[in-house]
Protein backbone atom coordinates (compact mmCIF):
# COMPACT_ATOMS: atom_id res chain seq x y z
CA UNK A 1 0.00 0.00 0.00
CA UNK A 2 2.82 2.40 0.83
CA UNK A 3 4.46 1.75 -2.54
CA UNK A 4 1.14 2.30 -4.30
CA UNK A 5 0.62 5.59 -2.44
CA UNK A 6 4.08 6.78 -3.39
CA UNK A 7 3.33 6.14 -7.06
CA UNK A 8 0.29 8.44 -7.05
CA UNK A 9 0.39 12.23 -7.39
CA UNK A 10 0.55 13.67 -3.90
CA UNK A 11 -1.65 15.02 -2.57
CA UNK A 12 -4.91 14.29 -4.37
CA UNK A 13 -7.18 15.04 -1.40
CA UNK A 14 -7.18 17.09 1.82
CA UNK A 15 -4.49 16.36 4.40
CA UNK A 16 -5.33 16.09 8.11
CA UNK A 17 -2.93 17.72 10.56
CA UNK A 18 -3.57 16.40 14.05
CA UNK A 19 -2.80 18.89 16.81
CA UNK A 20 -2.86 16.96 20.06
CA UNK A 21 -4.10 19.83 22.21
CA UNK A 22 -7.06 22.16 22.55
CA UNK A 23 -7.55 25.30 20.43
CA UNK A 24 -5.85 28.45 21.68
CA UNK A 25 -2.52 27.07 22.87
CA UNK A 26 0.88 27.36 21.21
CA UNK A 27 0.60 24.03 19.31
CA UNK A 28 -2.73 25.10 17.84
CA UNK A 29 -1.46 28.56 16.85
CA UNK A 30 1.64 27.09 15.23
CA UNK A 31 -0.27 24.23 13.62
CA UNK A 32 -2.72 26.56 11.92
CA UNK A 33 0.05 28.76 10.57
CA UNK A 34 1.89 25.75 9.11
CA UNK A 35 -1.36 24.23 7.78
CA UNK A 36 -2.11 27.39 5.82
CA UNK A 37 1.33 27.48 4.23
CA UNK A 38 1.33 23.76 3.42
CA UNK A 39 -2.10 24.08 1.82
CA UNK A 40 -0.79 26.82 -0.46
CA UNK A 41 2.29 24.78 -1.38
CA UNK A 42 0.53 21.43 -1.85
CA UNK A 43 -2.56 22.73 -3.61
CA UNK A 44 -4.84 20.86 -1.22
CA UNK A 45 -6.62 21.81 1.96
CA UNK A 46 -4.71 20.98 5.17
CA UNK A 47 -7.28 20.56 7.92
CA UNK A 48 -6.28 21.07 11.56
CA UNK A 49 -7.85 18.39 13.73
CA UNK A 50 -7.60 19.23 17.44
CA UNK A 51 -7.45 16.03 19.52
CA UNK A 52 -6.91 17.19 23.07
CA UNK A 53 -6.62 14.97 26.10
CA UNK A 54 -4.28 12.60 27.91
CA UNK A 55 -1.32 14.97 27.47
CA UNK A 56 -1.27 14.42 23.72
CA UNK A 57 -1.52 10.63 23.82
CA UNK A 58 -4.86 10.61 21.98
CA UNK A 59 -3.49 12.54 19.02
CA UNK A 60 -0.25 10.58 18.90
CA UNK A 61 -2.07 7.25 18.94
CA UNK A 62 -4.41 8.35 16.14
CA UNK A 63 -1.42 9.27 14.01
CA UNK A 64 0.49 6.10 14.83
CA UNK A 65 -2.48 3.98 13.72
CA UNK A 66 -3.26 5.98 10.57
CA UNK A 67 -2.42 4.80 7.08
CA UNK A 68 1.16 5.76 6.14
CA UNK A 69 0.11 7.61 3.01
CA UNK A 70 0.86 11.26 3.85
CA UNK A 71 -2.76 12.20 4.50
CA UNK A 72 -2.48 12.13 8.30
CA UNK A 73 0.23 14.20 9.96
CA UNK A 74 0.96 15.12 13.56
CA UNK A 75 2.21 18.32 15.07
CA UNK A 76 4.48 16.50 17.49
CA UNK A 77 5.87 18.26 20.53
CA UNK A 78 8.24 17.77 23.43
CA UNK A 79 5.59 15.94 25.47
CA UNK A 80 4.58 13.38 22.87
CA UNK A 81 8.02 12.64 21.49
CA UNK A 82 10.40 13.04 24.44
CA UNK A 83 8.76 13.42 27.85
CA UNK A 84 6.02 10.77 27.87
CA UNK A 85 8.21 8.05 26.30
CA UNK A 86 10.54 8.56 29.25
CA UNK A 87 7.90 9.06 31.94
CA UNK A 88 5.20 6.58 30.95
CA UNK A 89 6.08 3.03 29.92
CA UNK A 90 2.49 2.02 29.10
CA UNK A 91 1.86 4.29 26.13
CA UNK A 92 -0.41 3.01 23.33
CA UNK A 93 2.22 4.13 20.83
CA UNK A 94 5.99 3.85 20.53
CA UNK A 95 7.31 7.26 19.51
CA UNK A 96 10.50 5.83 18.02
CA UNK A 97 8.81 2.94 16.19
CA UNK A 98 5.40 4.32 15.18
CA UNK A 99 6.09 7.96 14.27
CA UNK A 100 8.39 9.11 11.47
CA UNK A 101 10.15 12.45 11.94
CA UNK A 102 9.60 14.97 9.13
CA UNK A 103 11.08 18.23 10.41
CA UNK A 104 11.67 20.23 13.57
CA UNK A 105 9.44 23.27 13.03
CA UNK A 106 10.34 25.61 15.86
CA UNK A 107 11.70 25.82 19.39
CA UNK A 108 11.25 28.27 22.22
CA UNK A 109 12.11 28.73 25.82
CA UNK A 110 8.94 28.82 27.85
CA UNK A 111 7.98 31.77 30.03
CA UNK A 112 6.69 31.92 33.58
CA UNK A 113 3.52 33.98 33.73
CA UNK A 114 1.31 34.73 36.71
CA UNK A 115 -2.07 36.26 37.30
CA UNK A 116 -1.53 39.85 38.52
CA UNK A 117 -3.32 38.94 41.73
CA UNK A 118 -0.31 36.88 42.81
CA UNK A 119 1.63 40.09 43.33
CA UNK A 120 5.01 38.60 42.36
CA UNK A 121 7.18 40.45 39.85
CA UNK A 122 10.08 38.00 39.69
CA UNK A 123 10.97 34.41 40.58
CA UNK A 124 12.29 35.28 44.03
CA UNK A 125 9.01 37.01 44.91
CA UNK A 126 7.01 34.08 43.54
CA UNK A 127 8.96 31.66 45.72
CA UNK A 128 8.38 33.88 48.75
CA UNK A 129 4.65 34.06 48.01
CA UNK A 130 4.42 30.27 47.54
CA UNK A 131 6.02 29.73 50.95
CA UNK A 132 3.56 32.11 52.58
CA UNK A 133 0.27 30.83 51.14
CA UNK A 134 -1.11 28.08 48.86
CA UNK A 135 -0.37 28.72 45.19
CA UNK A 136 -1.03 26.37 42.30
CA UNK A 137 0.39 26.09 38.83
CA UNK A 138 -1.46 25.02 35.71
CA UNK A 139 -0.16 22.87 32.90
CA UNK A 140 -1.31 21.59 29.53
CA UNK A 141 -1.54 18.10 31.07
CA UNK A 142 0.38 15.50 33.03
CA UNK A 143 3.83 14.93 31.58
CA UNK A 144 3.86 18.14 29.52
CA UNK A 145 6.77 20.61 29.52
CA UNK A 146 4.71 22.90 31.77
CA UNK A 147 4.27 20.07 34.29
CA UNK A 148 7.97 19.22 34.20
CA UNK A 149 8.91 22.90 34.43
CA UNK A 150 6.65 23.52 37.41
CA UNK A 151 7.94 20.51 39.33
CA UNK A 152 11.52 21.56 38.57
CA UNK A 153 10.72 25.02 39.92
CA UNK A 154 9.23 23.49 43.05
CA UNK A 155 12.30 21.34 43.61
CA UNK A 156 14.90 24.02 42.97
CA UNK A 157 13.09 26.81 44.85
CA UNK A 158 12.11 24.62 47.80
CA UNK A 159 8.40 25.32 47.38
CA UNK A 160 5.27 23.18 46.91
CA UNK A 161 2.95 24.74 44.34
CA UNK A 162 0.09 22.34 43.59
CA UNK A 163 -0.15 21.03 40.03
CA UNK A 164 -3.44 21.51 38.16
CA UNK A 165 -3.42 19.67 34.78
CA UNK A 166 -5.66 20.70 31.87
CA UNK A 167 -6.45 19.22 28.46
CA UNK A 168 -4.16 21.61 26.63
CA UNK A 169 -2.51 24.99 27.03
CA UNK A 170 -5.61 26.83 25.81
CA UNK A 171 -7.89 25.84 28.74
CA UNK A 172 -5.03 26.35 31.21
CA UNK A 173 -4.47 29.85 29.87
CA UNK A 174 -8.19 30.61 30.06
CA UNK A 175 -8.34 29.72 33.76
CA UNK A 176 -5.15 31.65 34.46
CA UNK A 177 -6.69 34.75 32.88
CA UNK A 178 -9.78 34.22 35.05
CA UNK A 179 -7.69 33.86 38.21
CA UNK A 180 -8.74 30.25 38.81
CA UNK A 181 -5.05 29.26 38.84
CA UNK A 182 -2.10 31.48 39.69
CA UNK A 183 0.92 30.34 37.66
CA UNK A 184 1.52 28.89 34.21
CA UNK A 185 4.78 28.03 32.46
CA UNK A 186 3.99 28.06 28.77
CA UNK A 187 5.15 29.14 25.35
CA UNK A 188 5.60 32.83 24.62
CA UNK A 189 3.50 32.21 21.50
CA UNK A 190 0.42 31.82 23.67
CA UNK A 191 1.31 34.08 26.62
CA UNK A 192 2.72 37.31 25.19
CA UNK A 193 -0.50 38.70 23.69
CA UNK A 194 -2.06 38.67 27.17
CA UNK A 195 1.05 40.13 28.79
CA UNK A 196 0.94 43.10 26.42
CA UNK A 197 -2.62 43.89 27.54
CA UNK A 198 -1.74 43.64 31.24
CA UNK A 199 -3.93 40.61 31.87
CA UNK A 200 -0.90 38.50 32.82
CA UNK A 201 2.49 39.31 34.30
CA UNK A 202 5.69 37.94 32.81
CA UNK A 203 8.32 36.84 35.35
CA UNK A 204 11.08 34.94 33.56
CA UNK A 205 12.21 32.80 30.66
CA UNK A 206 13.05 29.13 31.15
CA UNK A 207 15.99 28.96 28.73
CA UNK A 208 19.64 28.77 29.65
CA UNK A 209 20.20 32.24 28.18
CA UNK A 210 17.93 35.23 27.74
CA UNK A 211 15.69 35.15 24.71
CA UNK A 212 17.05 37.57 22.08
CA UNK A 213 13.50 38.72 21.33
CA UNK A 214 12.91 39.39 25.05
CA UNK A 215 16.31 40.75 26.13
CA UNK A 216 15.02 42.48 29.27
CA UNK A 217 13.38 39.34 30.62
CA UNK A 218 15.60 37.46 33.09
CA UNK A 219 15.88 33.69 33.04
CA UNK A 220 14.79 31.50 35.93
CA UNK A 221 18.41 30.34 36.02
CA UNK A 222 19.54 33.81 37.06
CA UNK A 223 17.74 33.14 40.35
CA UNK A 224 17.96 29.34 40.39
CA UNK A 225 21.23 28.33 38.65
CA UNK A 226 20.91 25.25 36.46
CA UNK A 227 17.24 25.63 35.66
CA UNK A 228 16.46 25.07 31.96
CA UNK A 229 13.30 23.85 30.22
CA UNK A 230 12.63 24.43 26.53
CA UNK A 231 9.73 23.51 24.29
CA UNK A 232 9.74 22.47 20.64
CA UNK A 233 7.36 21.37 17.93
CA UNK A 234 7.86 19.20 14.88
CA UNK A 235 6.01 17.56 12.03
CA UNK A 236 5.58 13.79 12.15
CA UNK A 237 3.94 11.15 9.98
CA UNK A 238 2.97 7.53 10.61
CA UNK A 239 5.95 5.19 10.32
CA UNK A 240 6.17 3.69 6.85
CA UNK A 241 5.13 6.87 5.06
CA UNK A 242 7.05 6.91 1.73
CA UNK A 243 10.28 8.86 1.91
CA UNK A 244 9.32 10.88 -1.18
CA UNK A 245 6.27 12.22 0.65
CA UNK A 246 8.22 12.91 3.84
CA UNK A 247 10.92 14.72 1.89
CA UNK A 248 8.38 16.90 0.11
CA UNK A 249 6.62 17.78 3.36
CA UNK A 250 9.98 18.67 4.89
CA UNK A 251 10.93 20.89 1.98
CA UNK A 252 7.62 22.72 1.90
CA UNK A 253 7.56 23.22 5.68
CA UNK A 254 11.16 24.46 5.74
CA UNK A 255 10.37 26.82 2.87
CA UNK A 256 7.34 28.19 4.71
CA UNK A 257 9.45 28.89 7.79
CA UNK A 258 11.65 31.14 5.66
CA UNK A 259 8.75 33.28 4.51
CA UNK A 260 8.93 36.72 6.13
CA UNK A 261 5.42 36.66 7.61
CA UNK A 262 5.96 33.31 9.33
CA UNK A 263 9.50 34.13 10.48
CA UNK A 264 8.48 37.50 11.89
CA UNK A 265 5.45 36.03 13.62
CA UNK A 266 7.55 33.37 15.34
CA UNK A 267 10.33 35.75 16.33
CA UNK A 268 7.91 38.34 17.67
CA UNK A 269 6.48 35.70 20.01
CA UNK A 270 9.74 34.22 21.22
CA UNK A 271 10.02 31.17 18.96
CA UNK A 272 12.70 30.35 16.39
CA UNK A 273 11.92 28.47 13.17
CA UNK A 274 14.17 25.52 12.31
CA UNK A 275 13.14 23.33 9.35
CA UNK A 276 15.62 20.47 9.92
CA UNK A 277 15.89 17.37 7.75
CA UNK A 278 14.12 14.17 8.84
CA UNK A 279 17.44 12.64 9.91
CA UNK A 280 18.43 15.73 11.90
CA UNK A 281 15.03 15.80 13.60
CA UNK A 282 15.35 12.12 14.50
CA UNK A 283 18.73 12.69 16.15
CA UNK A 284 17.39 15.73 17.98
CA UNK A 285 14.48 13.75 19.42
CA UNK A 286 16.83 11.04 20.68
CA UNK A 287 19.09 13.58 22.39
CA UNK A 288 16.10 15.31 24.00
CA UNK A 289 14.80 12.03 25.40
CA UNK A 290 18.14 11.42 27.08
CA UNK A 291 18.33 14.96 28.49
CA UNK A 292 14.76 14.96 29.79
CA UNK A 293 15.14 11.51 31.34
CA UNK A 294 17.97 12.93 33.46
CA UNK A 295 15.85 15.92 34.53
CA UNK A 296 12.92 13.68 35.47
CA UNK A 297 15.16 11.50 37.58
CA UNK A 298 16.68 14.51 39.34
CA UNK A 299 13.27 16.00 40.10
CA UNK A 300 11.76 12.69 41.17
CA UNK A 301 8.77 13.22 38.86
CA UNK A 302 6.36 10.32 38.53
CA UNK A 303 3.69 9.72 35.89
CA UNK A 304 0.17 10.67 36.98
CA UNK A 305 -1.42 8.83 34.07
Amino acid sequence: MASHAAAQPYPTKPVRLIVASAPGGAPDILGRAIAQKLAEALGQQVVVDNRAGASGIIGAELTARAAPDGYTLLLGATTILAILPTLNHKLPYDAARDLAPVTLIASAANVVVVHPGVGARNIAELAKAAKARPINFASAGNGTPAHLAGDMLNMMAGIRMAHVPYKGAGPALTDLLAGQVQVLITSPIAALPHVSTGKLRLLASTGAQRNPTLPDLPTVAETLPGYEITQWWGLNAPAGTPSAIIDRLQRETARSLQQPDVRERLQAQGAVGVGSTPAEFGRFIASERARIAKLIQQAGIKSEQ
